[in-house]
């Protein structure tokens, strides 16, 4: 994914910001593998599982 970062703490996938937009982490990482997009936090069993709580586009895992 070409010009995607994912925050190392909270895995908030962003691209022309130095810091996250989410927590304001400058800990990213350009490798990163899977994607999830959370529309409805509060009604996905996803969300749930992966302690999400705000609607976005997630790594499933940043290295």
């Amino acid at each position: 994914m070409a010009g995607k970062k994912a925050c190392k703490k909270c895995s908030t996938l962003y691209e022309k910001e130095s810091k996250c937009p989410r927590c304001g982490s400058a800990e990213s990482t350009d490798s990163w593998k899977g994607r999830v997009i959370i529309l409805d936090p509060e009604k996905s069993e996803v969300a749930q599982k992966l302690k999400i709580k705000e609607k976005g586009a997630y790594a499933i895992k940043a290295r």
